[in-house]
């Protein structure tokens, strides 16, 4: 595996009218805040973080995922970026009030 961990960050838009997107709701601004704090912390190259496009989470965005674990976020803010950075890529404990429950779907807002 060339990466400890991936983190796919998000950056989905759609066409104003249609369900919400994570790229509206902050997700370019997340994937800068992953990089500039992973860079910060000697992280790149062990580990990278990156625009997506939809991960399938829409309702529960900004969403992202982290591997190999495979853990996805949902309602992910800029305010959660050390957080997430610290526990889950550096201490390898994931940020049990940012994972999304799939079991608890919400309804498509189409």
């Amino acid at each position: 595996m060339k990466f400890e961990k991936h983190i796919f960050i998000c950056t989905n838009q759609r066409k104003e009218g249609e369900r919400k997107s994570c790229g509206e709701a902050c997700g370019l601004e997340l994937v800068k805040a992953f990089k500039k704090s992973m860079n910060e912390k000697g992280l790149l190259g062990r580990m990278r973080a990156q625009r997506s496009g939809c991960i399938d989470a829409c309702d529960f965005g900004p969403s992202m995922v982290v591997y190999p674990e495979g853990v996805f976020y949902g309602g992910v803010q800029p305010g959660d970026v050390e957080q997430i950075i610290n526990e889950h890529l550096i201490e390898n404990k994931p940020v049990q009030r940012l994972i999304i429950d799939f079991s608890k779907q919400l309804p498509a807002s189409d």
